[in-house]
């Protein structure tokens, strides 16, 4: 007999159908499945077939068995269409054409005793199976939070093989699965790292708060010891809370990567990512075989540290200049184009030398002047083009580092950030932007209008500076925030002059 079961491929961040076919015929013995498989879905043959021992049901050993993962010229990979076929098989044995699943999508791998296991991109397959008209979905148990968190189809929650086989044949339903709404899931967040236990570094801190205000790319400079790391890991504590539709594109890229916690079916913070500067271009950017998310798209909507900015190969840093100006990056493989998010912030640190205390006032610098030019010459002046703050980070003075007195806490600085987040907000209804710095030359022409006086100090700045084209557009884009964090409607000369202070003197 012949049968078609519905599942799907996840491909980036998105699926395409996919129809398991399966045909028994009563010919010579023979077990193949077909349509570009990888070798994970060639084994599982030997994982249905002793699922089926274990479930308690004879296997078709006296016929040929053909399944065909169609469109056969998409590659397949992975252990999801263990389900779909062992269901396929069972409904071709048993010559059941009564039963009617053409609106059900099955997903899931077999364990040997008949459970299914957890299965990555569940929450893209509900997605697509929500939009393309299925009303009901098989999923393992271990994931049924995560599809609940779309609406409008059924989730059911198989533990077994036998389970769903008991379902679809009328013995015993499985209940669907009825989980947490999605704003229930995003709550207040104690951070750990605090700006009111940073000492000192008034000035550091502002620069940090413009950058989260705006979304805007920040490069710290300063000396062994002057907290750098420690300012860059406060970021996530002063952003914004995720937006459901942020945390479910965030949510999308993790369970891709199978990074999703089985506890946790949501991503709820602002993610914060600190890859080594070992990691090669792959892991920054993604790719392999069949491309998988790389940093950049980990850290989608929340912040990309690199610590040691100059000690990343330089190869690996011109990979970001893409990603930094366009919010996406698109990996192209021999099996075709996949395109994943990237919209983060940039938090990058570097010291002045190699030795670090080029500009430190206290310490002696060991290195010659040759040494401190190849080591700045590291990042390439494209990609520090495309950092809107520079900002120095001085040794903290003892004075500072004794008094006990707290510092403004992240949780006053953050009402800030989400007041200006919210002004511009208001401000793109009916764009593709979020934030200030996601604006393009129309945006700009349109929200970032100077006065006589500002345009007189940037035509200084540009002529003096050697500004480029793309500076200049930054430092509208700067100005605006700054604007914002101060309720101001207009652009007005402090705003620019002081946006023009956090650009590179390297000219």
């Amino acid at each position: 007999m012949f049968t078609k079961i519905h599942s799907a491929a996840v491909l980036g961040l998105d699926c395409t159908p996919i129809t398991v076919e399966v045909d028994i015929a009563g010919s010579w013995p023979g077990y193949n499945i077909v349509g570009l498989p990888d070798t994970a879905i060639q084994e599982a043959k030997e994982r249905i077939r002793t699922a089926w021992k274990n479930t308690d049901l004879q296997f078709p050993n006296n016929g040929r068995i053909v399944i065909n993962l169609a469109p056969a010229d998409v590659r397949k990979e992975g252990s999801m269409y263990d389900l779909p076929m062992a269901v396929g098989m069972y409904i071709a044995t048993e010559k059941r054409d009564d039963l009617d699943l053409s609106k059900a999508l099955f997903v899931g791998e077999l364990a040997l005793d008949g459970s299914l296991r957890h299965t990555n991109g569940i929450l893209p397959l509900a997605i697509f199976a929500r939009d393309h008209g299925y009303t009901d979905l098989f999923i393992p148990a271990v994931n049924a939070h995560e599809a609940s968190l779309i609406q409008n189809i059924n989730i059911f929650p198989v533990e077994t093989f036998g389970q769903v086989l008991a379902h679809i044949t009328g013995k015993q339903s499985i209940e669907t699965f009825q989980g947490s709404p999605v704003h229930e899931w995003i709550q207040e967040t104690e951070y750990e790292m605090d700006m009111a236990y940073i000492k000192g570094q008034e000035f550091v801190k502002r620069a940090m708060e413009i950058a989260a205000a705006g979304g805007h790319n920040i490069l710290l400079s300063g000396p062994p010891g002057s907290g750098k790391t420690l300012l860059a890991r406060t970021m996530p504590s002063i952003l914004p809370r995720l937006t459901v539709e942020e945390a479910i594109d965030a949510t999308k890229i993790y369970s891709v990567a199978g990074l999703l916690p089985t506890d946790r079916p949501l991503v709820t913070e602002r993610p914060f990512r600190a890859p080594h500067h070992s990691a090669s271009g792959v892991a920054l950017v993604g790719g392999g075989k069949f491309p998988r998310p790389g940093e950049i798209s980990l850290a989608h909507r929340g912040v990309l540290f690199l610590d040691e900015f100059p000690e990343f190969p330089r190869q690996v840093l011109e990979n970001l200049r893409q990603p930094l100006e366009d919010g996406i990056v698109t990996i192209s493989r021999a099996q075709g184009t996949i395109t994943f998010p990237a919209r983060f912030t940039l938090v990058a640190s570097q010291n002045p030398c190699p030795c670090g205390f080029a500009t430190d006032p206290d310490k002696n610098c060991s290195c010659s002047p040759m040494q401190i030019s190849n080591y700045q010459k590291k990042i390439s002046g494209p990609l520090l083009d495309r950092i809107d703050l520079h900002v120095e980070v001085p040794r903290v003075e003892f004075e500072k580092l004794r008094d006990d007195t707290l510092a403004e806490s992240s949780k006053i600085i953050r009402a800030r950030v989400e007041a200006a987040r919210s002004i511009q907000n208001k401000r793109f209804v009916g764009t593709s932007c979020m934030t200030n710095t996601d604006m393009k030359n129309k945006e700009i022409r349109e929200f970032c209008k100077l006065n006589d006086q500002s345009i007189e100090l940037m035509k200084q700045a540009v002529t003096q500076l050697h500004l480029s084209a793309r500076s200049y557009h930054r430092i509208l884009k700067l100005a605006r925030t700054l604007a914002d964090l101060d309720a101001s409607d207009a652009i007005e000369t402090p705003h620019v002059a002081e946006a023009l202070q956090y650009r590179s003197k390297v000219t």
